[in-house]
């Protein structure tokens, strides 16, 4: 028998896994539940949390940001912990952070609390996040990881689809606190769960890349708070260029640095493989223009619309069942065809849907977003699995870590990046319209008033000016068409570069005489140049 933390002492074999396998696949999937069912339910509850803490516009951008930053900036770091002292324990480690950061974050009274915990928050995410798809990858081979992949994409699927229901019921119901608070039982059940997983190390593993940690999470922290703070400080302000050139001097010194480390955090060798920077660049914008929109769907749905939190969630249903389902129903079609063209057609089905939210006016009723929202579920439920499965094939199996690590970084950087961006175009399309309808004395201040809390703060800030509202709601429905042609511009961009995913890219171990050893000693890991590529979907 494998000595305990070996992957022989799992007692896999190369197309399966055993019993205590799948309760690895039930861990992660559980774990990756609870977070998108967070991200997602967190966006439905933005208005009420407006209400409830007298937050600003910028407050509630940074209540997404704060966590999606986190996750970015230490998704790398976790992924390199976890190849130093094993994955199971900084899955683990996570999964208890992010579930006590999660009462944290219901306990919060003021906006600041809320945000610094959905910092922390995103430190145990990250953890999640980057080990999730690398346990699948160590556990699972051949037809069975296909079907963990499959079940995890599910799993992805479900969450988004049930989040902004869950969120809108919870939020009606209890109060926004409890979009958190259910968090904690979840999270409670799922570490009973992964005390059953195996705990694989890399002894190879080398010290942490601090300076890449600093460099990258520095840069990407500038740039998002650049972005959010462009409209309120001015583009040509000091503070605002200072900070984007900073942001821009520390993610091409984090560059640097990774090409000069033995053992860099965030290997950029892996881009001179067209296929890992096709699926990575896909992976980054699908974050920016798909999920980065849903935010502001949500405030046009209950700020513009007046519609409650439940039937605001209600109604992103289309989108979000059908990302739940279209993995399930198009399996059979999409085991058989390149996985880079599943994932060019998904982000371009996406990039349609996106562009089908375009031309709302001030009569337009919530089902102007219907057939936008059926497209694009289908275009989501197509691109996921797709990602996940380009971003294991593609590199050594010994890569899988870093790899899953990279892709969850381009994922929700995107988000993080995408939030801000798209927060900056709709607060200055707001401000140049409202300019335009009630002049440059009340235009800056009503534009921060409506972009928090829509037309209804625009009606209190003005006493029920029948020409203040009617301005604040044409403005509004503009800057929420602005948005959209973003998104839907950034995912057509996605879909390009996923044309540059190659069957002759992807690796099979089955090929390579790939066996996981039964017993020690390990033999070293195979070299990427010993690698024999393989030319499947």
């Amino acid at each position: 028998m494998a000595p305990k933390g070996s992957p022989g002492s799992s007692g896999q074999g190369r197309e399966g896994g055993t019993e205590r396998h799948w309760w690895t696949l039930l861990a992660v999937c559980g774990a990756t539940f609870m977070l998108l069912v967070d991200i997602t339910i967190v966006q439905v509850a933005l208005p009420t949390m407006q209400r409830s803490l007298h937050a600003t516009f910028s407050d509630l951008q940074w209540v997404i940001s704060a966590y999606a930053l986190s996750l970015a900036a230490l998704i790398l770091t976790q992924g390199a912990l976890a190849d130093k002292f094993g994955r199971k324990r900084i899955f683990v480690f996570g999964l208890a952070v992010f579930t006590l950061a999660s009462a944290a974050c219901g306990l919060s009274h003021t906006p600041a609390e809320l945000i610094a915990s959905r910092a922390v928050q995103g430190v145990g995410g990250a953890a999640m996040f980057a080990t999730s798809l690398a346990l699948i990858g160590q556990d699972f081979q051949g037809k069975a990881r296909s079907s963990a992949i499959a079940v995890w994409g599910a799993t992805v699927g479900g969450a988004v689809a049930i989040g902004p229901l869950v969120g809108g019921a919870l939020t009606s119901a209890f109060g926004w606190q409890w979009i958190f608070y259910v968090n904690v039982p979840v999270g409670v059940l799922t570490l009973l769960v992964s005390m059953r997983m195996v705990n694989v190390a890399d002894p190879n593993a080398g010290r942490l890349d601090w300076n890449g940690l600093l460099t990258f999470s520095g840069g990407l922290f500038l740039l998002v708070l650049g972005l959010t703070r462009g409209n309120d400080d001015g583009w040509s302000s000091r503070k605002v260029v200072v900070t984007l050139s900073a942001a821009v001097l520390l993610l091409v010194l984090f560059v640097i640095v990774e090409l000069l480390q033995k053992r860099p955090m965030f290997d950029l060798s892996l881009f001179r493989k067209p296929s890992f920077t096709g699926v990575s660049v896909a992976t980054f914008c699908i974050g920016a223009g798909m999920f980065a929109l849903l935010p502001y769907l949500t405030l046009y749905l209950q700020n513009d619309l007046g519609l409650s939190p439940l039937q605001g969630g209600e109604r992103l249903l289309p989108l979000t069942t059908l990302s739940f389902l279209v993995p399930l129903l198009s399996r059979p079609v999409t085991e058989r065809v390149p996985a880079g063209l599943a994932l060019c057609v998904g982000l371009a089905t996406s990039a349609v849907g996106i562009w089908l939210f375009t031309g709302l006016t001030v009569g337009s009723s919530w089902r102007a977003l219907l057939p936008g929202l059926l497209v694009s579920g289908v275009g989501v439920g197509l691109a996921n699995p797709a990602i996940a499965k380009i971003a294991l094939g593609v590199v050594p199996p010994q890569r899988a870590g870093m790899a899953s690590g990279i892709s969850n970084t381009f994922r929700i950087g995107g988000v993080a990046t995408g939030v801000a961006a798209l927060g900056a175009v709709f607060q200055h399309r707001l401000q140049s319209t409202l300019h335009g309808l009630v002049g440059a004395h009340l235009a800056p201040g009503l534009a921060r008033a409506v972009a928090a809390g829509g037309t209804a703060a625009a009606a209190r800030a003005s006493g029920g000016q029948p020409t203040v509202v009617a301005a604040a709601h044409h403005a509004f429905v503009n800057g929420i068409d602005e948005v959209v042609w973003v998104g839907a511009v950034t995912v057509a961009v996605g879909a390009a570069f996923a044309a540059l995913v190659r069957r002759k890219d992807f690796y099979s171990r089955r090929r390579q005489g790939y066996r996981p050893p039964a017993a020690p000693p390990l033999p070293p890991p195979p070299l990427e140049r010993d690698l024999v590529p393989e030319a499947v979907g």
